[in-house]
């Protein structure tokens, strides 16, 4: 990598996790993408691009259609649709210390690209790490396993409030995805973390699935 022998440098996850020889040996080594910095804050130069490969979570074949939230004959899924999409910014928002905002735009203007429906929070935002958790389809908030980084994507369990102020909205967490291309034919999720100056972004497609 060209460095002399007397430059210093830290090896990071994109979460700006610092490798070290105490935590190595928990890293997931396949195809795991790392920075080479010169300190954990570094700036970065160029935005970063990773593949998420994937193989559908074994629920996909064990839960197939048992918790699938438009199930219902005779029931409007478009609304179990849109309370899937905002159930990510609740969880988010949940442990908000001020004002705790959630936006659903419905966006039209044809200039602007496709039709879609955008939701927008100010919650605590997900790592690289905690968006390739979210693409897993069916890997659920409970269950998701990893590496040292994967803190269960994220989630924290709400108190038990009504559950219109809650999350628990995709109680197994199967919804978010089946919602997106319920509604749509692709996703795009952009997050900063609070305590992180880097913004990751995750694009799916129906498509590419």
């Amino acid at each position: 990598f060209g460095i002399s022998s007397n430059e210093t440098f830290v090896i990071t996850t994109t979460s700006r996790t610092e490798i070290t020889e105490e935590n190595f040996s928990k890293l997931v080594h396949d195809g795991v993408t790392l920075y080479l910095l010169q300190s954990v804050d570094q700036m970065l130069l160029l935005a970063t691009k990773e593949r998420i490969e994937f193989l559908p979570h074994y629920d996909t074949l064990v839960k197939s259609g048992m918790y699938e939230y438009y199930a219902s004959e005779g029931q409007n899924p478009l609304p179990f649709a849109l309370a899937e999409l905002i159930d990510n910014s609740l969880s988010a928002t949940s442990q908000n210390t001020g004002i705790r905002s959630i936006q659903i735009k419905l966006l039209f203007d044809d200039s602007q690209g496709k039709p879609a429906v955008a939701v927008i929070d100010n919650g605590s935002g997900m790592t690289s790490k905690q968006l390739n958790n979210w693409a897993v389809y069916r890997l659920s908030k409970f269950t998701r396993q990893g590496d040292f980084e994967s803190d269960h994507s994220g989630y924290v369990r709400p108190l038990p409030v009504p559950r219109s102020l809650n999350s628990d909205i995709s109680y197994f967490g199967v919804g978010g995805k089946q919602a997106v291309f319920f509604v749509g034919q692709s996703a795009r999720m952009i997050s900063k973390p609070a305590a992180s100056q880097d913004v990751h972004e995750l694009v799916l497609s129906k498509e590419d699935f």
